[in-house]
């Protein structure tokens, strides 16, 4: 019986734009692709592993002729609308108490000062959660084991009696192999709120 759902952030609550976000930095960088160099930085960066300040100087210093906010820009430009409706649903389910609510995101400093600028109900949001974790914050990201096995443990939680939501593969396999229940969401057709309804025989 399930007891618990887990949820990732993007493209699960909040709207992402990744195909435009990585077209729009190549096009900034003037790159076909981006260099190792680049992705092991934001990958560093995910965990907090390096500052905001280290993160653009390294950009400032491999891209001069792009200004700070260029780069805070580019690197933003992920970032969509959060639709109030699945707000709703969430704290919907924060009030039944029927389930152990907790938010494990691949995320940045970056990315949560911009939501929380611009989106007004962040707090609200955070606060229907039992645990909230960021990958920045616990300095582990998905879709590497050690992420679900930090919050198996941490929560004293039985994989089988947990229900995992993410739209990318990788993150829903890991957790698959672990026992966990998973639905790899995918956001161009399906939306969070119908939660129940698309996997109703775990329900």
């Amino acid at each position: 019986m399930i007891d618990t759902l887990i949820f990732d952030f993007g493209d699960v609550f909040i709207n992402l734009d990744k195909q435009g976000a990585m077209q729009n930095a190549l096009n900034l960088f003037k790159l076909d692709t981006f260099e190792e160099d680049m992705t092991n930085t934001n990958i560093l960066y995910e965990v907090g592993k390096i500052s905001t300040e280290e993160f653009i100087a390294f950009y400032s210093s491999k891209f001069p002729h792009l200004t700070k906010q260029q780069l805070i820009d580019a690197w933003n430009f992920i970032l969509r609308d959060f639709p109030k409706y699945r707000l709703e649903f969430l704290q919907q389910l924060a009030k039944e108490q029927r389930y152990k609510l907790i938010l494990l995101s691949n995320t940045n400093d970056m990315h949560i000062d911009f939501i929380k600028s611009n989106v007004s109900f962040y707090e609200d949001f955070k606060s229907c959660f039992d645990q909230f974790y960021l990958s920045q914050e616990i300095h582990l990201r998905k879709p590497n084991r050690d992420i679900f096995d930090y919050v198996l443990e941490s929560n004293n939680l039985k994989p089988e009696q947990c229900f995992f939501v993410d739209d990318t593969k990788d993150n829903t396999d890991t957790a698959k192999s672990l026992g966990i229940e998973v639905w790899n969401i995918d956001e161009t057709r399906e939306d969070i709120i119908n939660l129940f309804n698309l996997n109703s025989t775990y329900f």
